[in-house]
């Protein structure tokens, strides 16, 4: 097979999985769940701010990290530049799954035609490698699902390709090669941040390899390490308290919560290996698999396939298999289990698999060179519609059963969806696939509208803010499943308070119902946040005391306004109050706060440097300066402050202990054994002041 054929076929493969897929999207597109909607979101907000969509603009560079608090940014920027293209209707969206296909499908067809040799033969096997590819029930699945799992799968398969191209032993070792290499391995950490999980050995494997290589190859390391390194620190610095936090949750509270089995127990261990018949069918698992087990049968036998069939790369396979055990040893690791998690996993193995299917087309030529022509591609083609048949049969069933709902309806009914409106903000009580705080912000967005949905109810604390302050509350009829009590408490209290008015109803396809209401015109809302603010800020003077009830209160407010409105005001207020006297304490804490809440850690401490002046025997400014100042990646002048503080307050544990810890960071390894000792000490000190608030408050 020539290139211009290859290739020529290539494209052919994607066309026609495109088309496949766009059937599917047009017939069955249903309503984006919490997650889908969640990154929908994302990939709004990265449009939005890049000025590709109405609503938005560039604010700069700060402004675009703090859309990826959790996440990394590239794969809901590359998503929001498609929507700029092809629309922000989902099934529009998601002509970015059809583009990162195209990519999955080229880096399993490199990846293939890097295990084989020579290149005429090796595209066939290919060919034969991006179809399985095609045909997977868990990638079919992932194209037509709005996640991040087929960004990830693309991302991580195009890079272990290019680090074994970079590995392989037929070429003298390229800096070029090495560049593309560490490019590859960027765009997939900072796609998502599980791709380590894949990356970390793959990675470990390449430092080994390098180090007992030649100067040359050693240098090539340094530069793919540099090149990460300056890709993923933009985000990284900014984010990583929140993304260490997120990650936090996302992996073990949320196995804690969901009773995943531990990594050390049996049931942990065939986790994953139990989903396999299902995520790559039993068609192409049996026929690859007993190819292979033809293969070592073969090789032991002291069969040498003839020269027109090829010969595989030995180093190239040791490389793939390596990944493949290496990954899913790491991915099992992991406390929180998922069958999207082992996805990226799979190209790797359906080119093993492809390579069983390859091994009984050279058996068949064999077996009857007469019809060497045309029987083993007659019969890889019937083996690959009985593989086909059960994948689509299974995402039919599966796409048919997608969520259906007013949302649309409700929304428009909000006021969302409208180019140019008033920001606001919908309460959303109930929280199903169909309709929740997620897909109601996609929609409300949609066109440039400003409305975004926000869940309360899930604590009683919730009933009185939503009564005194929000403007729109959404609620449900019927039969919701299983519902907290404090959300039927809020449910009740908005049907009864005569603060709200029903403005409309809307059926659910499964029976009940959804209701909007609307805050009566003659039952005006309580002063906003804004003018309650500065009092909460300054609080922060009390030290960690007051940090519980400021949190408890951003949390409720940051619901009830899902555009922070309140800080512009407060900000304002506090400026003004700070032209008038520059010394003054409840502006500075209110500045410093805000600087907090926005995650600027800089201008945070520009506050509380000020509050140093003004409150010199007050040891919490100089605390919460060391903290922001570590936050913001700057522990030696975080130890300076501490430790300027501590001298000038005399001994304060807390103070101590930040600056311990903050020069262990900066490179002050021999205060180890200090910081271990003064750091727990701290930790008591803020546990006695938490205790003591919460003692106070009951």
């Amino acid at each position: 097979m020539g290139a211009g054929a290859f290739r020529a076929l290539l494209l052919l493969l994607w066309v026609l999985s495109t088309a496949a897929d766009r059937l599917w999207w047009s017939r069955h597109g249903g309503l984006p769940a919490w997650d889908q909607a969640d990154y929908l979101n994302s990939a709004l907000d990265h449009g939005r701010v890049l000025g590709l969509l109405p609503g938005g603009g560039w604010q700069g560079w700060q402004a675009l990290l703090d859309l990826s608090p959790k996440i990394p940014p590239l794969g809901s920027l590359v998503n929001g530049a498609v929507i700029a293209v092809s629309g922000d209707a989902p099934a529009q969206a998601a002509w970015s799954l059809s583009l990162w296909n195209g990519l999955l499908l080229l880096a399993t067809a490199g990846w293939a035609l890097s295990l084989r040799s020579p290149q005429r033969l090796a595209r066939e096997f290919a060919l034969l490698a991006a179809a399985a590819v095609s045909l997977t029930p868990m990638l079919l699945e992932l194209r037509t699902d709005y996640l991040l799992e087929l960004p990830l799968t693309a991302c991580v398969t195009l890079a272990l390709w290019r680090l074994g191209c970079w590995l392989g032993p037929t070429r003298p070792s390229s800096w070029w090669q090495a560049f593309v290499a560490a490019l590859a391995v960027s765009a997939a950490l900072l796609v998502k941040q599980s791709a380590l999980l894949v990356l970390i050995p793959a990675c470990a494997w390449v430092l080994v390899v390098a180090l007992r290589s030649g100067v040359r190859r050693q240098a090539q390391l340094a530069l793919g390490l540099a090149v990460v390194t300056l890709s993923l620190l933009p985000w990284l610095r900014h984010n990583w308290i929140t993304t260490l936090g997120g990650t936090n949750r996302a992996v073990i509270e949320s196995a804690a919560r969901e009773g995943d089995p531990g990594v050390l127990t049996l049931a942990g261990w065939f986790w994953y290996p139990r989903l396999i018949p299902d995520q790559i069918g039993w068609v192409l698992l049996v026929i690859g698999g007993s190819g292979l087990l033809l293969l070592l049968q073969q090789r032991r036998s002291g069969l040498v396939a003839p020269p027109r069939d090829g010969s595989d790369r030995a180093q190239a396979w040791s490389w793939l298999l390596g990944m493949l055990l290496l990954g899913w040893l790491f991915t099992n690791l992991s406390p929180n289990k998922d069958s999207r998690y082992i996805a990226p996993l799979l190209p790797p193995l359906l080119l093993l698999l492809s390579r069983g299917w390859l091994q009984w087309g050279l058996w068949l030529r064999r077996r009857w060179p007469v019809q060497a022509r045309w029987l083993p591609g007659l019969a890889l083609a019937a083996g690959g519609l009985a593989a086909a048949t059960p994948a689509w049969m299974q995402q039919s069933a599966r796409l048919q059963n997608r969520h259906q709902g007013p949302l649309a309806a409700i929304v428009r009914r909000a006021g969302g969806g409208v180019p140019g409106a008033e920001p606001s903000t919908l309460i959303v009580v109930p929280s199903t696939p169909d309709l929740n705080q997620h897909n109601v912000s996609y929609y409300g967005r949609r066109n440039g509208g400003q409305l975004v949905g926000r869940q309360l109810g899930g604590s009683r604390a919730h009933v009185q803010p939503v009564l005194d302050y929000a403007e729109l509350v959404l609620l449900a009829e019927g039969d919701q499943g299983s519902v907290r009590k404090a959300a039927r408490r809020l449910d009740r209290a908005v049907r009864d308070s005569g603060v709200f008015t029903r403005v409309d109803t809307f059926p659910r396809p499964d029976g009940g119902s959804y209701s909007l209401w609307r805050r009566r015109a003659d039952v005006p809302a309580s002063p906003g946040f804004d003018q309650r603010f500065p009092a909460l800020a300054s609080a922060l003077e009390r030290g960690p005391s007051g940090l519980d009830p400021i949190f408890r209160s951003v949390a409720i407010e940051h619901m009830l306004d899902g555009h922070f409105l309140y800080r512009g005001p407060a900000r304002k207020a506090a400026l003004a109050r700070l032209n008038i006297d520059s010394g003054d304490r409840q502006a500075r804490w209110t500045l410093a706060l805000l600087a907090v809440l926005a995650n600027r850690p800089i201008e945070a401490s520009k506050q509380f440097a000020a509050l140093e002046q003004v409150l010199p025997d007050n040891p919490w400014p100089s605390a919460f300066r060391a903290v922001v100042l570590l936050a913001g990646w700057d522990p030696a002048q975080a130890a300076a402050v501490a430790a300027a503080a501590n001298t000038r307050l005399g001994d304060q544990p807390v103070l101590m202990g930040l600056d311990a810890s903050a020069s262990v960071l900066s490179g002050a390894i021999w205060r180890i054994p200090e910081a271990i000792d003064l750091v727990p000490k701290a930790i008591r000190v803020i546990e006695q002041s938490l205790g003591t608030q919460e003692n106070a408050s009951s």
